[in-house]
């Protein structure tokens, strides 16, 4: 499953001996780190602009690690893996 923008939604996943990891298949919103500040604040993910996964991502606005995407903030790539992590962390590039 891929992380596509949304509603959040979330699923629990029991991993081998007994752990749970969570997967994120739909977000709305992303931490975002600003660099220049040193500051972490939440925001709105507007679309995908580049994904280097795979170029056909970009349409369907599918979010994956390495991802660019366009926020209220600005531009940021994320640096997470939501299907793994659970949640969409990244960086602001401009």
């Amino acid at each position: 499953m891929h992380t596509t923008m949304g509603e959040n939604i979330k699923r629990e996943i029991r991993t081998c001996g007994g752990s749970h990891k969570f997967r994120l298949l739909q977000a709305r919103s992303v931490n975002i780190f600003d660099p220049k500040q040193k500051k972490t604040s939440k925001a709105d993910i507007k679309t995908v602009v580049e994904n280097p996964a795979n170029p056909n991502y970009v349409r369907r606005n599918i979010i994956t690690k390495g991802a660019i995407i366009d926020t209220t903030k600005g531009k940021a790539r994320v640096t997470s893996r939501p299907g793994q992590h659970g949640s969409i962390n990244a960086i602001l590039i401009s």
